[in-house]
């Protein structure tokens, strides 16, 4: 098969993932947690595939770098405050997650506000960091959904999950920080 017979799929992957971000908060929100972990892995190897069919097939496009990681922020974030607000996930690290993102998302648009863009281009430690997310996020829901003991796995995922969200962040910051020049 050629490449130009999968059309878009690596975008079409990413909108499917994003169309099932309120499928799995609404999952964890009534505690189907069976159903949450199966429709969260999903995503998550959506994740994996659209980016793999993309490089693969060299179906790379500019919607497909803005899509990819909205659709992960999206889920991400979804994921971690609906944990969070069942108690699932300590808050804190709800708030370093989501203080990650939303500090890339205001330098990017100070950036391009300032007419000074910059490209979307994910550094290595924020895949680490999107891994680590997805798999402990992962780890959390099979917990709940097979009722399986969290210990010891829930700890260091916690504090592994939280210190790669930060050294990210800091990555970031410190590439805006030489980008816009201050």
């Amino acid at each position: 098969m050629q490449a130009s017979n999968f059309g878009s799929l690596p975008n079409l992957i990413t909108l499917l993932r994003l169309v099932l971000v309120p499928a799995i908060v609404a999952m964890i929100a009534s505690q189907r947690w069976v159903a949450a972990c199966l429709i969260f892995l999903v995503a998550g190897l959506s994740d994996a595939a659209d980016g793999w069919i993309a490089k693969q097939f060299n179906l790379r496009t500019e919607l497909g770098a803005y899509l990819d990681p909205l659709a992960d922020k999206a889920l991400l974030v979804s994921i971690y405050v609906a944990l969070a607000i069942t108690r699932t996930v300590p808050v804190t690290l709800t708030i370093i997650i989501v203080a990650r993102d939303l500090m890339i998302i205001g330098a990017f648009m100070v950036a391009w506000l300032l007419q000074k863009p910059m490209r979307v281009e994910p550094l290595l430690i924020s895949k680490l960091n999107t891994a680590a997310q997805i798999a402990f996020a992962a780890l959390v829901l099979g917990i709940k959904a097979f009722a399986l003991s969290p210990e010891p796995w829930f700890g260091w995922g916690v504090y592994g999950v939280a210190l790669l969200t930060l050294v990210s962040m800091a990555a970031y910051f410190w590439r805006w920080i030489h980008h816009m020049e201050v």
